[in-house]
């Protein structure tokens, strides 16, 4: 049985009809009764008024003590009977008169006792008149049929007689009335009461007709406006879930379709995909041609995606330059991946804005469920973690990877442990280690420097590379303080070496974060002074992609470092977009070439490689800075550097990145031929 809770509600109209139909009937009626109950009294009224001047008259006709005696002579009789013979025997009834003691003085019809209504008579005697509408069923003309029914107006008025006062307090010639009987006049009420209801149905017409006339007007002007009301509710609603410009299901529409689809799949087994786009630069497209040109493009976007797509695919516009497409049913990860490329070279042919053709670069991002989501929500978020990881590396399309979702319930606890490892209990060992890795001069095979590299022994997961962490410390907010600890490790590390004789500098990497503000040069000037260690022994090491971020803020940052005596090396060199004339001006000491360049120099690598590297060793030594090789991990790679005049190298072939009481006891490192390698650290 269906609970009454569930019932539809009522519409507007339909609850108006309802009630005002029983407000008009109630007003209707109200307005009948009171009009007839007025018109009844006015007749009554009007009534009481002829009873008493039929009373006067009479009354006029008979001696006061007349009422006294209780009984009427002939003569009396005949007088009474001339006084009221005007007012016509059709209209007049009948006409009593009531002694004080109720007897019954003359009748008008011939009666000759009787008994009047005692409570009528009695009210009458104390001096008000009243009025009652009865029934009389005798015949007083010969038109009428004995037994017939007639409406009678039955009136008691009071019969008075005027005298002076007999104690003398009235004024002199000052008279009073004194109530000596009651005349009981019957007047024809028929012709009154026809009048009466005809009236009383008149006015219950009129008042039917306005009433429904009103209810006509004012429930069209309600049925309009609830009509207007739905029209507006309906288009509020279509606009609430559509975006207004391209007429795509906007972000809570595809949410709303999401529950149902996942569900959907959840229940049957399958697999969706999750697809997210953005524009790339689509800022620039708005800040140089308009705004309009950039909702134009966004229109083309939407009709060429949904043109592209399948009918049972969910295409929606999330904001700004973003959209979302769901795939409702994909084969496996691979089958969507594709079906985003086939997206993405949607872009391939030109936008056409008025006379001008637009290239436009899009990233795309590809989740699926249950592969990389459980839920809607999740899969909304991975697919774009995903499209982030394909702008943040160009790659324009990027499927799902744990390893790049940085708000992920994993990145989160391993937050929490490095949060921890900076700030151990006391009884707690530490965790974050630096390891050093040797920089070898190409020609002499001599260890002439070290780059400190931070390893995470972590309790779990074991001995952690700075790729798993240093991202996470990046986006936490938390790599200055992972800075500081490298620094003053490694400037300790150097105050040890420098007690025990050796002096062999240290490089320590500097995130992009900390080179755009000079608080890493106090920091730095600070420990050197603390541990009286020579800025010459520290090296600092910044990515080129750091340089050409935010030059305005780095350049002053590296010029103090500089100033201060300390290194400075750009680290990764060759990925970026240094100019010649940003690398002439900077104060740098050292480039370092990112090991992609040196990979191609082995066995097999390409021609082209050389060419690169040996542009790069040029450059670089026409503005007198040194050369260093990451990654060499073979002899050809060596060889081929050694060639290309590159003056230092590290990577696996001389060591790895190692503890420091390690170095101490390196053995003999490879060599070029007929170059003797030290069999320790450069004194």
């Amino acid at each position: 049985m269906p609970r009454s809770g569930s019932r539809r509600r009522w519409s507007l109209t339909r609850y108006f009809a309802f009630v005002s139909i029983l407000a008009m009937a109630a007003l209707g009626c109200a307005l009948v009764w009171v009009t007839s109950t007025v018109m009844r009294q006015q007749a009554i009224d009007d009534g009481i008024a002829s009873a008493e001047s039929v009373m006067s008259y009479a009354a006029r006709s008979l001696p006061a003590d007349a009422f006294v005696t209780g009984q009427l002579t002939d003569e009396q009789e005949a007088a009474v009977d001339d006084a009221i013979a005007g007012f016509g025997e059709q209209r007049l009834r009948d006409l009593r008169l009531w002694s004080a003691a109720g007897s019954l003085l003359y009748s008008k019809a011939g009666e000759s006792s009787g008994f009047p209504d005692t409570t009528r008579n009695q009210a009458a005697q104390r001096g008000n008149a009243n009025a009652e509408v009865i029934v009389d069923v005798r015949s007083s003309t010969e038109a009428e049929q004995p037994g017939e029914q007639t409406q009678v107006l039955d009136v008691y008025v009071p019969v008075t007689v005027e005298d002076t006062d007999p104690s003398g307090a009235a004024p002199p010639g000052a008279t009073q009335a004194t109530v000596v009987g009651t005349a009981e006049v019957m007047l024809d009420h028929t012709e009154s009461a026809a009048t009466l209801a005809s009236a009383v149905a008149k006015v219950a017409l009129v008042v039917a007709g306005g009433l429904v006339a009103l209810w006509l007007l004012l429930f069209r002007t309600v049925w309009t406006t609830s009509k207007n009301l739905q029209a507006k509710a309906l288009e509020n609603a279509r606009l609430a879930l559509l975006d207004s410009l391209t007429g795509l299901p906007n972000r809570r529409l595809l949410a709303e379709r999401m529950q149902h689809t996942v569900a959907e799949a959840q229940s049957t087994g399958g697999r969706l995909g999750m697809v997210l786009l953005d524009i790339d630069r689509f800022k620039d497209i708005n800040d140089s041609l308009g705004h309009d040109h950039g909702d134009e493009l966004l229109e083309q976007v939407a009709t060429r995606l949904r043109q592209a797509l399948r009918d049972e695919d969910i295409v929606a516009r999330l904001g700004g330059d973003e959209f979302a497409i769901l795939l409702t049913d994909v084969r496996s990860v691979a089958d969507a991946e594709r079906l985003a490329r086939r997206v993405r070279d949607l872009f391939v042919p030109p936008f056409q804005l008025g006379e001008m053709s637009l290239h436009v670069e899009t990233s795309v991002g590809v989740a699926c469920l249950p592969d990389h989501a459980a839920d809607a929500s999740s899969l909304m978020r991975t697919a774009d973690v995903a499209m982030y990881s394909a702008k943040h590396h160009r790659t324009g399309v990027a499927t799902y990877s744990p390893d790049e979702d940085h708000s992920s319930p994993a990145r989160l606890v391993l937050l929490g442990d490095l949060h921890r490892a900076l700030d151990p209990a006391d009884d707690e060992p530490r965790t974050l280690e630096m390891h050093y890795q040797p920089k070898v001069d190409l020609d002499t095979g001599r260890i002439v420097g070290l780059e400190a590299l931070m390893r995470w022994r972590h309790p779990t997961q074991g001995l952690l590379a700075p790729s798993v962490f240093i991202p996470l410390a990046e986006q936490s907010g938390i790599i200055h303080r992972l800075t500081r600890y490298a620094l003053t490790e490694s400037v300790k590390q150097l105050a040890t070496w420098l007690a025990e004789g050796r002096s062999t500098p240290v490089a320590v990497n500097l995130s992009a974060h900390d080179v755009t503000s000079t608080r890493v040069v106090e920091v730095i000037e600070e420990l050197l002074a603390e541990h009286d260690v020579p800025a010459a022994l520290l090296e600092v090491e910044i990515t080129e992609t750091a340089l050409v971020a935010d030059p305005s803020r780095v350049v002053p940052v590296l010029e103090r470092l500089a100033a201060l005596g300390v290194r400075v090396a750009i680290d990764d060199f060759g990925i970026g977009n240094t100019s010649i004339a940003q690398l002439r001006d900077l104060p740098v000491a050292e480039l370092k070439i990112d090991r992609l360049f040196v990979a191609d120099l082995g066995d097999g690598g390409r021609e082209s490689a050389h060419v690169v590297v040996q542009a790069m060793v040029d450059l670089a030594h026409s503005f007198g800075l040194s050369v260093v090789a990451e990654g060499v991990e073979d002899e050809i790679a060596a060889a081929v550097l050694r060639r290309l005049s590159v003056d230092q190298a590290q990577g696996f072939l001389y060591s790895p990145a190692i503890p420091a009481d390690e170095l101490v006891g390196l053995a003999m490192l490879p060599r070029p031929t007929g170059t003797r390698v030290h069999d320790d650290i450069a004194g």
